[in-house]
């Protein structure tokens, strides 16, 4: 029997190959209703641009028919149809194939070689809880996701700053986010004597500000060939402050000093330099212009300042009916945490408030509508807030509440198998090689398989993709794909565990089914866990 974990971008691959030279053409199905007749279609439009109007060589159909290796599917039948190639595979071989090694596709795939060497630097973390913005609470935790996939795909990522208000690291641990913490400062004597070399002349009667060191002229730099793509032209030069040499100063510690224990198994090559360093500076709209001051006195006081500084730029959060402004993060977990406790008492009665599992249930559910709501939409998008307490109802399909609801649905259902085999039942599992795949008829068990199960190591490696080596400041990133996977995955999970009584009577003749239905469920669980695990969220057992 073949082994080796499947891909759908590999089966993708393969089948473009097989039409021969030229563009991709295939794409794979996600909707229930062409997942029916179909897996993969190549569109008639497509191959009538590949082909002209001829029909497709027969040894086209050959090659997609008999496809085969490294990760790619294998194919039952490959047939024209009036929307063009559509292609189905060998659902039960691929049932077998992946439920029997559930592991490598539930754990993201690490790569041989280590990965680049990541800065993540997010400037909202240098204030106190009580002045940080929505704005920059997303911010926040944009760079706390991007950290935790990053270093799924190998990177080493170093978190800067480290953070030093003494109220702060209280308030990350509600909100579940992974931060450094630190209390001395770096040395900034080496800056300061640059600085002081290269101060601008004051004009005629000008003061400085208390605490100002100089100005510092920053037109040069900007006008630098490879330093000028994306930086606003109206930067012109910087009041040099105590505060901003610490800010460089830490920043020069993160790429020169790399901690040793950096959360991967991966090591780090002796040899790398800054150069091999890419530093991401994670801002809100507000915070742009500055850190683009900041990236300008970098290179001009630092001459082993990383070539490569870009900006993750994260658009405003606007709160239905009042200005985002009005409103402080801390509120703002208040206000979810509020909600959360009285929808609880009112579903399960006031007494829950003392009890310490419920206390630690309403903390993960209030973390859980608020990372949804900040992370569903790409980071770089305006971001709409309503404030009303829809988003923490279990009725509704696209809130964290939700997806933490079907957490513990799963949870549930493994905990009345467990009892009920306990009580005789039911037999003990039996072993994942024994199990008949082929009894798993129902088409919300391929939809569960073929879009969350089998996809998800792909979405991984895909959102922790920086496109850091284009031209222009600004880098993209996909920190919304996880949030939008797992609201999907519960909703096809939902649908289908309404319809489907998995725990059927115990009747040896029924086992055999439910066994098969149970380790396609044991697969979801392991992804949904995974993938709250890159938000910082914890699973639930019970709501």
């Amino acid at each position: 029997m073949a082994t080796g974990r499947l891909g759908v971008g590999e089966t993708l691959g393969a089948l473009n190959a097989a039409l021969g030279p030229g563009g991709p053409v295939w794409f794979k199905e996600t909707r229930a209703r062409h997942l029916r007749v179909r897996d993969f279609l190549a569109p008639r439009q497509a191959l009538r641009a590949r082909f002209g109007d001829e029909q497709v060589p027969e040894h086209v159909f050959h090659a997609v028919a008999s496809l085969q290796g490294p990760g790619v599917a294998p194919v039952l039948r490959c047939a024209p149809t009036p929307a063009g190639l559509a292609l189905q595979l060998q659902r039960p071989a691929v049932f077998q194939r992946v439920l029997g090694s559930v592991a490598s596709y539930a754990t993201p795939t690490r790569p041989a070689s280590p990965g680049p060497r990541v800065v993540l630097h997010c400037p909202a973390l240098r204030c106190s809880p009580d002045a940080l913005r929505l704005s920059q609470l997303r911010a926040v935790l944009v760079a706390d996701h991007l950290a935790r996939t990053l270093r799924t795909q190998g990177m080493c990522v170093h978190l800067v700053p480290a953070v030093r208000d003494p109220h702060m690291p209280t308030f990350l641990q509600k909100l579940r986010v992974d931060w450094p913490t630190a209390s001395a400062r770096a040395s900034t004597e080496t800056l300061k004597s640059r600085v002081l070399a290269e101060l601008t002349s004051l004009h005629d009667g000008e003061t400085l500000p208390p605490g100002v060191l100089g100005r510092l002229c920053l037109k040069d730099l900007v006008e630098e060939q490879g330093h000028r793509a994306g930086y606003d032209p109206s930067v012109d030069n910087c009041l040099v402050t105590e505060d901003l040499l610490s800010v460089l100063a830490e920043l020069q510690e993160a790429v020169q000093h790399w901690p040793e224990d950096n959360h991967q198994s991966l090591t780090v090559a002796p040899d790398a330099g800054v150069d091999s360093c890419i530093v991401v500076h994670v801002v809100s709209c507000e915070e742009e212009f500055q850190q683009q001051k900041l990236d300008l006195l970098w290179w001009k006081l630092d001459d082993q300042a990383p070539l490569r500084q870009k900006h993750l730029v994260c658009g405003p959060v606007k709160v239905a009916g009042a200005p985002g402004t009005l409103m402080t993060a801390p509120e703002y977990y208040e206000s979810r945490h509020t909600q959360v406790c009285k929808a609880s008492a009112l579903k399960h009665g006031g007494s829950l408030a003392q009890d310490p599992a419920w206390i630690e249930i309403f903390g993960v559910l209030s973390v859980a509508t608020i990372k949804f709501e900040m992370l569903s939409t790409a980071p770089q998008s305006q971001l709409h807030l309503a404030l009303t307490d829809s988003n923490i109802s279990t009725k509704g399909t696209k809130s964290g509440t939700f997806v933490m609801y079907n957490c513990a649905r799963l949870a549930t259902l493994f905990e009345g198998y467990k009892r009920c085999m306990e009580q005789g039942l039911y037999p003990t599992f039996p072993p994942v090689s024994s199990l008949d795949f082929s009894l798993l008829q129902d088409e919300g068990e391929w939809l569960l398989l073929f879009n969350s199960v089998l996809p998800f190591s792909d979405l991984l490696s895909q959102t922790a993709v920086l496109t850091c080596v284009s031209p222009g400041l600004r880098v993209t990133a996909h920190t919304e794909m996880v949030c939008k996977f797992l609201i999907q995955l519960s909703m096809d999970f939902s649908s289908y565990y309404n319809r489907i009584h998995v725990l059927g009577e115990p009747r040896p003749h029924l086992f055999g089914q439910m066994f098969a239905r149970l380790q396609l469920l044991k697969a979801v669980r392991e992804i949904l866990h995974t993938g709250l695990a890159m938000l910082g969220i914890p699973p639930l057992n019970h709501i």
